[in-house]
């Protein structure tokens, strides 16, 4: 049992010393952008935005829909309280 116990705090100690070695090492240097010349590439990219965008803009424009629909409600409980 001593034995397990004295091997469990090296396999520990060892792992933390690998840690923080490990956290030392200097980050890459960056590499320079390639230029994206490729027109399909593009196209496709643009195409993911747009496809993200439209259901956004819906959301949106239901947004305002509900907003006005709100501050006419609200216009309305306004003029029949006393």
């Amino acid at each position: 049992m001593k034995n397990f116990r004295r091997a469990m705090i090296v396999v520990a100690g060892v792992v933390a010393v690998g840690g923080l070695l490990g956290c030392g090492r200097e980050t890459p240097a960056e590499k320079p952008e390639a230029a994206s010349g490729n027109a399909a590439t593009e196209a496709a990219g643009q195409a993911l935005v747009d496809y993200a965008k439209t259901p956004m803009d819906k959301a949106r424009q239901t947004e305002g829909v509900l907003d006005q629909s709100a501050v006419q409600r609200a216009a309305e409980v306004q003029r029949t309280t006393p």
